[in-house]
C-alpha cells in the first residue's frame, strides 16, 4: 500500500512539473526558431493579452496560463 500511494505521490509531481506554463518569451523564441529555420525572412510575432486577438487564425501560441497569445503576421515585400 505505501508503494502504491508513493507511485501516486510521484506521477501527480512528474504531472504538475509537465504542465508547467512556459513564460511568453522563451515561447515565442522557440517559435521565432522554427520560422526563420524554415527560411521566412518577413515576419512579426507579438505576445497580447486575449482582448487584443482579432483573428484567431493568426494565434501561433498560447502562454501564461492561456491569458497571452503569441500571434503571428507575415511581412510581404
Amino acid at each position: 500500500m505505501k508503494r502504491f500511494a508513493l507511485a501516486v505521490i510521484c506521477c501527480a509531481l512528474a504531472t504538475s512539473a509537465l504542465a508547467a506554463p512556459k513564460p511568453c518569451e522563451e515561447l515565442k523564441a522557440e517559435i521565432e526558431a522554427k520560422i526563420q529555420a524554415s527560411g521566412v525572412a518577413a515576419y512579426t510575432l507579438e505576445i497580447v493579452s486575449n482582448d487584443e486577438v482579432h483573428d484567431q487564425n493568426m494565434v501561433v501560441g498560447s502562454c501564461e496560463n492561456g491569458t497571452k497569445k503569441i500571434i503571428y503576421q507575415k511581412n510581404d515585400r
